[in-house]
């Protein structure tokens, strides 16, 4: 007799429509080999780390606008390694691999082993686990794009360090300003990064002569590629080490100096600039470099707002930190930013009130091209009502514009006294009518 308790195989009964009509089908399934396949399936997965910070960019943002988060000419990492289109970059990186060798005090083989040894470390700094990536593969990988990223800061840094160590090459990136431009442009991007810890690590060991920190050599890097974003603070006041990689980096040269203290809004939306300025506001452009140092002074009616310079490749900065925001932390000022701004601009005469203050400096084809780049930063854009930056602004804001005596006052003067000729006018007419009354009383007087 069969003894059906030691079967490794158990009979399932289906139960479809089709099936009980043919109550003679049925399918077996090998419990134990099932069991077994799952189990391996279980040890292949890595738990989530507390070092990650590179993030695929999420398909509800890459919809909007792929090329805005896809690199052009180099990959960084391993989320777009071996693509075709971008081939023609790794033998750059082989060249870079050799010219950094000779910058270094260590052997090609140091190297290599140093960065084995932290294989583990650096994927769990992404999101996935790049299974398809053999040990060697990512250790290779990882080598040759550090080895390019050290070297493209150290030339953008000080050209005359690298000549001075390698003597001159041919460059096709720092020869041809296009290239640099998209080769840095690629580099700021959330899927295209490396960690910081293992560029500090191999400048370190490398005893590059005359070398100077990885937070000086960024900064220098991204003064250069983003200039109106990076502010020319203090390094040390700036808390640049808490930066896992270049978008971070990025990121924390917006951080404000000091935290308003939130609250939650319970209405997130303003008037508009044009509306707000009929109430009276006046707009004034913000001495500050950081973005998010918005001010409204009640009692002057003054909005303050820094200078917000839209060139062709904005777009791709704030995306990329935006998604990053979403990806690492509960909330983002940089997505409460483009909220706010969004706030106020609803229209190309918004645009035009700010421009003429010198807010918005707009190097974009007109002001249409300008309000669908803000209106779209918008979509998918997460915040916070009860944790927004900048609810003390609206609040007040909305309670300026809805006092009546601001928008009369308001109205007489612009109606009246915005310009020398209509001030002259009224000047004129009052003394006029003053002319008058006095030309009246002479009249009454002489005939009393």
């Amino acid at each position: 007799m069969r003894d059906h308790s030691m079967s490794h195989r158990t009979e399932i009964v289906v139960t479809s429509t089709d099936q009980l009509m043919n109550k003679g089908d049925h399918v077996s399934v090998d419990t134990n080999k099932l069991a077994t396949s799952m189990q391996e399936e279980f040890n292949k997965l890595r738990p989530f780390s507390d070092k990650c910070s590179i993030y695929r960019v999420p398909q509800r943002l890459l919809k909007l606008n792929r090329s805005a988060y896809t690199p052009q000419v180099v990959s960084i990492g391993p989320l777009h390694h071996g693509k075709t289109e971008l081939q023609e970059m790794e033998e750059h990186k082989k060249m870079y691999l050799q010219d950094f060798l000779k910058f270094s005090e260590v052997s090609l083989e140091d190297l290599t082993a140093f960065v084995a040894e932290k294989e583990t470390t650096l994927r769990n700094c992404y999101a996935e686990t790049f299974e398809k990536l053999s040990s060697e593969q990512f250790v290779k990988m990882m080598l040759l794009d550090c080895s390019f990223v050290i070297m493209v800061l150290l030339r953008t840094y000080d050209e005359n360090i690298v000549f001075e160590n390698i003597g001159c090459r041919n460059d096709r990136i720092f020869s041809k300003p296009w290239i640099f431009n998209d080769v840095s442009k690629d580099m700021c991007l959330l899927e295209n990064q490396l960690p910081f810890f293992i560029l500090e690590d191999l400048i370190k060991l490398s005893k590059i002569r005359g070398h100077t920190s990885l937070i000086k050599l960024t900064f220098v890097f991204l003064t250069r590629r983003w200039p109106s974003w990076v502010p020319q603070d203090n390094l040390e006041k700036i808390k640049f080490c808490e930066a896992e990689h270049f978008v971070a980096f990025l990121r924390i040269c917006q951080q404000p100096a000091e935290q308003n203290q939130q609250k939650k809004i319970d209405t997130l939306s303003t008037p508009s600039a044009k509306d707000l300025h009929q109430a009276g506001v006046r707009f004034k452009l913000g001495s500050s470099k950081k973005l998010l140092d918005i001010k409204f002074d009640a009692d002057k009616g003054t909005l303050e707002i820094p200078c917000l310079k839209i060139v062709d490749s904005t777009e791709t900065l704030f995306r990329n930190v935006q998604a990053f925001e979403q990806c690492h932390f509960d909330c983002g000022f940089i997505g409460n930013y483009i909220t706010m701004i969004n706030l106020v601009v609803h229209a190309s005469k918004d645009l035009e009130i700010l421009a003429r203050k010198g807010i918005i400096e707009n190097w974009l084809r007109d002001n249409d091209a300008l309000l669908r780049l803000l209106h779209n930063l918008s979509k998918e854009n997460f915040v916070d009502t009860d944790d927004f930056y900048f609810s003390d602004v609206v609040e007040h804001l909305n309670k300026y514009y809805s006092r009546r005596r601001h928008k009369w006052k308001a109205a007489l003067k612009q109606k009246y006294f915005d310009n020398p000729w209509t001030i002259i006018s009224v000047i004129a007419a009052g003394i006029l009518l003053l002319l008058t009354v006095i030309q009246a009383v002479c009249s009454i007087i002489q005939v009393v």
